[in-house]
């Protein structure tokens, strides 16, 4: 492996944590090391293209300890301190995870406790915990630029997908591999900007809910009794109250044989990953196609949510149930709740159950330039027969309040 090794835990070298651990890591090496890596994996790529992930990580593997090695044989040439087996190792997943992985981002994400990271530039980032702690941590780059890099690595490798992040395309949102959902911004800030938002709890039902002291017995009697009878359901709330949590949690109150479409921008119910409680969902996700455009002014191959739900119809779903309505998609699940057997769900952005409908009616309107304001008031009247408004009354604490249309 052709990389100066030289400088492991240099006093020139700034150390930071890598992890929960005492091992503190010299990242310019890992840096190097991560380059040979990198060069020496592509070199073996274009010998043998077919060459599969799985033999690329055990690849990776051997020549970063062989990288190592070499250091340790270096130092002890040289009569120096040789790195313990716990420095070997923190160095190891630090190169691993910048190959395959969110580089110094990665241990975060390995944290069962943790739900948002925000980087505000490489140097300011917060990490919110499940306990409602929200703590700066140590730089994820050593510079803004390095940072942007990373982004573009990640966008390229770990999406379903192949993403970009450019001066021509300065925005990005993915789905990262164990279902978090990444989004970043560059050119149009000061600094790079990044958040990740995690999903924690997936498999969870109204019982669960109850044990975490989100809702109260009789609510989740209640709810449950309006999945089971298909009635319409928007779950309301604003920023990380917990929408996408509830509706996963009603969904689980299916019965098992029903027949669900999910339609998502980025998955985040992940209902078809439960195939214990979900054997028959089709999972719909949005795809925002390339940077060129056709004579239509759409980007090519480009899905929007707006068909996905049309689609859903003949895709024999005898539910369908929207992750999130932000646009023109409003419409057709409207019409979908208005003409369908009943049992339709989304969640919405809305301060109070009784915007959800000024909400509602604007995206309608928004979506169809023919759909009248009466028109669009009428039909959502129509159409909903359950608002679930989340608050977030307290650090960790939710409080659930139902608003029902009367007959």
């Amino acid at each position: 492996m052709s990389a100066d090794l030289t400088g492991f835990l240099s006093a020139e070298a700034v150390p930071r944590r890598f992890d929960a651990s005492p091992v503190a890591v010299d990242w310019t090496l890992v840096r190097r090391l991560h380059e040979a890596t990198a060069t020496a994996l592509a070199e073996e790529l274009k010998r043998r293209p077919t060459l599969s992930v799985v033999a690329q990580q055990e690849l990776a593997r051997t020549l970063v300890q062989d990288g190592i090695d070499e250091l340790v044989r270096q130092r002890m040439r040289a009569g120096q301190a040789v790195p313990t087996p716990d420095d070997e190792r923190a160095i190891a997943e630090a190169v691993f995870a910048a190959q395959f992985g969110l580089g110094r981002l990665q241990p975060y994400v390995d944290d069962p406790q943790v739900e948002n990271i925000e980087a505000h530039g490489h140097d300011n980032v917060w990490v919110g915990y499940a306990d409602g702690r929200d703590v700066r941590v140590d730089p994820i780059a050593d510079s803004d630029e390095d940072l942007v890099r990373q982004l573009q690595h990640i966008a390229a490798r770990l999406g379903r997908a192949e993403r970009t992040l450019t001066t021509a395309s300065p925005l990005l949102t993915m789905r990262l591999p164990d279902g978090s959902r990444l989004a970043a911004v560059i050119e149009t800030v000061p600094r790079p900007q990044l958040v990740i938002r995690r999903h924690r709890i997936r498999n969870v039902d109204l019982d669960d809910l109850v044990g975490l002291r989100a809702i109260d017995r009789p609510l989740a009697e209640f709810l449950r009794a309006a999945v089971r009878a298909r009635k319409n359901i928007v779950v309301t709330g604003g920023q990380g109250a917990g929408k996408t949590l509830l509706l996963r949690a009603l969904a689980n109150e299916l019965p098992v044989s029903e027949n669900l479409a999910t339609i998502e921008k980025h998955f985040e119910l992940l209902l078809h990953e439960l195939p214990d409680r979900h054997p028959r969902v089709v999972p719909f996700e949005a795809r925002e196609g390339t940077g060129e455009r056709g004579p239509d002014g759409r980007r090519l191959g480009e899905v929007t949510l707006t068909e996905l739900v049309e689609q859903a119809l003949v895709m024999n779903a005898s539910r369908v149930w929207l992750g999130e309505v932000r646009g023109e998609e409003a419409w057709p699940l409207i019409e979908v709740m208005e003409a369908g057997e009943g049992g339709s769900a989304c969640t919405l952005h809305a301060r109070s159950a009784h915007h959800a409908f000024e909400r509602l009616a604007n995206l309608c309107m928004r979506g169809r330039a023919a759909v009248t304001p009466e028109h669009a008031y009428r039909s959502c009247a129509s159409a909903l027969d359950l608002v679930v408004h989340i608050s977030t009354v307290a650090r960790g604490q939710l409080v659930q309040r139902h608003h029902s249309r009367g007959p």
